[in-house]
């Protein structure tokens, strides 16, 4: 996915980064940053390439930070909500009574250490950018007083002796990425910990278990809802597990808009069988037997009307008679750009119909794809992370993935909760009420069922570009 500073904070006290070595570790070598005056560390561990990471130490006095490549801090008014999150109804947050008021005032302390868990079968690219991006967040927001323990695990019993280690109550653990290793994080919720983790698996969102991901539910909710009472929407999937978790809860979501569902086809995973789901979508045979059957009336005719109405209908392969007005193409990536040309190839016009898409089309390697000129996805203008964007490519010197943002609004989160110095039973109220929202760098968020949702826009593709249109 595409990727994602502006000024560096002013002098200020930063926290430390504790590097915790499995006991397969072989070396821990400290070095200097280059990046900024902090530490790194370089993990060497068996079964894995040779990879480094980048980690902060503690600084011991207000050091200034000299970059003559960025602006000064009042130079960047305009990115400060980008580089914060802002609580946007406090006041709703905290208001127990009776005997809650109790418990939340006997309830135990935030643990000052946060674990951050990562497995060595994670993907090494998607692990560099988010262990980047805590230490660019961290910096940024002058995260104080809080340490940042770094553990890496190999198998699922490694994963539980971390945990099991750093039980405390009020400890909070940030991570892991993968969904298989986050299916037993409810077995410590009894614990008085939490678990944010960036897994895409909604069924383990619960109890102690936040999840931050792209949730393609709430993206098509938002979407369906932009849609007026005379849409009419075909959905054309592919048989996987993005296309089957897109096709079991489309009919749920769209009874909440205006819009109805009129049609839906489905196709193979490698595209076999993707011509023959267009044409069924679009009655590609049916509409092409009714424009020869008027094609042979109009041949028959000789007025003028008929002869000039004949030559217009000899530029069409079929009729133009949709039974819908929207088509939802629920794929991504290569096979996205296969499919989406077959559309207008079997006359299935994008100047007629309105091509839709989920989150997944928010990358500019779409917006150049002819065939999805004028589509629609629910998504974030680029001018929200545009600032993390070049931030992130000078000091890191590579380009930040679309997912890279996710880490970088967790920091915020847990910059809030910890500057506040809430407790713990006062943090599960805050992440419990979906009338508090955050301002993200992927937009306003709050978690609902445990699960973060956003309040998303409509953007158009239009040459290169996405464009907001509601």
């Amino acid at each position: 996915m595409p990727n994602l500073l502006s000024s560096l904070r002013e002098c200020f006290g930063f926290s430390q980064i504790i590097i915790s070595l499995s006991l397969r570790a072989l070396t821990a070598l400290k070095l200097m940053s280059s990046k900024f005056p902090i530490g790194v560390a370089i993990i060497e561990r068996p079964l894995m390439f040779l990879f480094i990471f980048y980690i902060f130490i503690f600084i011991v006095s207000c050091t200034p930070v000299n970059l003559s490549k960025q602006a000064p801090k009042d130079t960047e008014e305009n990115t400060i909500n980008e580089k914060r999150i802002i609580l946007k109804s406090e006041e709703n947050i905290i208001e127990a009574e009776g005997d809650d008021k109790n418990n939340i005032s006997n309830d135990v302390f935030l643990d000052k250490t946060i674990v951050v868990l990562f497995a060595n079968d994670d993907d090494r690219k998607t692990t560099k950018q988010f262990l980047n991006i805590f230490e660019l967040g961290i910096y940024n927001l002058g995260i104080q007083n809080v340490d940042f323990k770094i553990e890496f695990f190999e198998t699922e019993r490694d994963l539980k002796v971390i945990i099991e280690k750093n039980l405390t109550p009020g400890k909070i653990f940030l991570g892991p990425i993968q969904s298989r290793h986050a299916t037993t994080l409810e077995d410590y919720c009894d614990n008085k910990v939490l678990f944010f983790s960036f897994s895409p698996q909604s069924s383990i969102a619960k109890d102690c278990i936040y999840l931050l991901n792209f949730f393609p539910k709430n993206e098509l909710s938002q979407l369906l809802m932009y849609l007026n009472e005379d849409a009419k929407v075909a959905l054309l999937y592919p048989e996987n597990e993005y296309g089957y978790l897109i096709n079991s809860f489309i009919d749920e979501v769209i009874f909440e808009s205006q819009a109805i569902l009129v049609n839906r086809s489905s196709y193979k995973d490698d595209l076999s069988n993707a011509r023959d789901a267009i044409k069924e979508l679009g009655k590609y045979e049916l509409r092409k037997y009714e424009l020869n059957r008027q094609k042979k009336i109009l041949a028959s005719k000789k007025d003028k009307k008929s002869k000039n109405r004949l030559k217009k209908l000899e530029r069409f392969k079929t009729t133009t008679d949709y039974d819908f007005t929207h088509v939802l193409i629920a794929d991504y990536g290569l096979n996205l750009l296969q499919v989406a040309p077959l559309l207008p190839y079997y006359d299935i016009d994008p100047n007629i119909v309105q091509f839709m898409g989920t989150g997944v089309i928010d990358d500019k390697t779409f917006f150049y794809e002819p065939s999805l000129q004028g589509a629609i996805f629910p998504g974030v203008p680029e001018k929200r992370r545009i600032n993390l964007i070049n931030e992130y490519l000078e000091i890191y010197d590579e380009e930040l993935m679309r997912v890279s943002t996710l880490p970088y609004d967790l920091i915020g989160l847990i910059n809030f909760i910890y500057s506040k110095e809430y407790k713990l039973n006062e943090v599960i109220k805050l992440l419990n009420n979906t009338n508090t929202k955050f301002d993200g760098i992927d937009g306003n968020f709050y978690f609902k069922n445990n699960m973060i949702e956003r309040d998303l826009e409509i953007l158009k593709i239009n040459n290169g570009l996405s464009i907001v249109i509601n």
